[in-house]
């Protein structure tokens, strides 16, 4: 079988796949936004807004980890919203981003009084939808009431990992359309231990945490939402790979919105992404979209303890070593020269490292 549609609504809004722009240096005008969509993005969500421009920092940015693979490493940022002013989204970079076709979706900032005034005027420059981020703020339910005040379109709640997402998510509920979870993580902290110096050049050298690291957060947090509300949740943080959106898509993601792997990686990104989970699909034999989302929400309300000694499958396994060194049991043990591996049952706890660490699935607990 061969899935062709990833078309996805939620809140009356269509998007044509999954895969979202987040909020960020590559949604920050139209002409951005519009690279996005030509590169295969589902939606676009635009950079957040305030009554006056941001003043950022300088250097505000900070790749993560060691390594040439940019797609692997994390980053540390002191962004703000939108250095450009608010009249010029409304005057130009809104019309640009609509030009595309693809739903538009304008974040807006960030206290009660600013979020309404600039909601009210977003949503006459024709977005077709209102993410609000709580990040700096907190004030979660005065928020969510005056911008639901002001404006008739569709509002998203972005939540903070920071806070207990359930129950914000359940005051929230009954104001807004969608939940996007989750922000960034911090504040954080590098040194360059050359100069002793901060690398970022924000107050005290402060920014907050995006990209792979934060991932398993980012989908416990969903998955938290996805369980106590009964309104649909766009995951977003660490999401690279078609693999990554279909974790979120488990645990009850509708969409999934993509930022620092798209500066890492540059706009193909979305549409590679988007590629990704048609192949996955393919490949597991499922015919859409719908199949998948929400599917281990059930698994965590029964999880299973599994018993010693792991299991090697004979037939996958490539002895290529990976289980054996991560091993810190010292349970397994190769023999290259006669093509065996061993697994001593006295001394495998069950652990479950080597699982996670075989890349041919070779593995399994009793």
């Amino acid at each position: 079988m061969a899935v062709r549609d990833l078309s996805v609504e939620i809140a009356g809004i269509s998007f044509r796949n999954p895969v979202l722009t987040a909020a960020g240096p590559l949604s920050r005008d139209g002409m951005t936004l519009l690279e996005a969509a030509h590169h295969g993005a589902g939606g676009l969500v635009a950079k957040t807004v305030s009554v006056r421009p941001a003043q950022v920092p300088r250097p505000n940015m900070a790749a993560l980890g060691p390594g040439r693979v940019l797609s692997q490493r994390g980053l540390l940022n002191a962004e703000l919203w939108s250095e450009l002013p608010l009249e010029r989204w409304l005057d130009r970079e809104y019309s640009i981003a609509l030009s595309s076709g693809l739903p538009v979706i304008a974040s807006v900032g960030y206290t009660p009084e600013e979020a309404s005034e600039v909601a009210a005027k977003v949503e006459r420059a024709g977005v077709h939808a209102i993410e609000f981020s709580t990040h700096y703020v907190g004030q979660h339910v005065e928020i969510a009431k005056a911008i639901r005040e002001a404006v008739d379109i569709p509002i998203f709640a972005k939540l903070s990992p920071s806070v207990d997402v359930r129950k914000v998510a359940k005051s929230l509920e009954k104001y807004v359309d969608a939940f996007v979870a989750i922000n960034t993580l911090g504040p954080c902290l590098r040194v360059d231990i050359e100069t002793g110096r901060p690398v970022l050049g924000s107050d005290n050298g402060y920014g907050w945490l995006s990209g792979p690291a934060l991932r398993p957060l980012a989908v416990r947090c969903v998955a938290d939402i996805a369980s106590s509300v009964r309104r649909p949740v766009i995951g977003v943080g660490g999401v690279s790979s078609g693999a990554d959106a279909i974790e979120f898509l488990m645990v009850g993601a509708s969409l999934v919105e993509v930022c620092t792997a798209a500066i890492m990686n540059g706009p193909t990104v979305y549409g590679r992404i988007a590629q990704e989970i048609v192949e996955w699909l393919d490949a597991h034999q499922y015919e859409s979209l719908a199949d998948v989302v929400g599917m281990a929400l059930p698994h965590l309300r029964r999880t299973e303890q599994r018993h010693p000694p792991a299991r090697i499958d004979r037939e996958l396994c490539t002895l290529c070593g990976l289980c054996e060194r991560s091993c810190v049991y010292d349970a397994i043990s190769i023999v290259r020269e006669r093509g065996t591996i061993d697994v001593d049952a006295g001394r495998c706890t069950a652990c479950g490292l080597c699982v996670s660490v075989c890349p041919h699935r070779a593995i399994e607990l009793g």
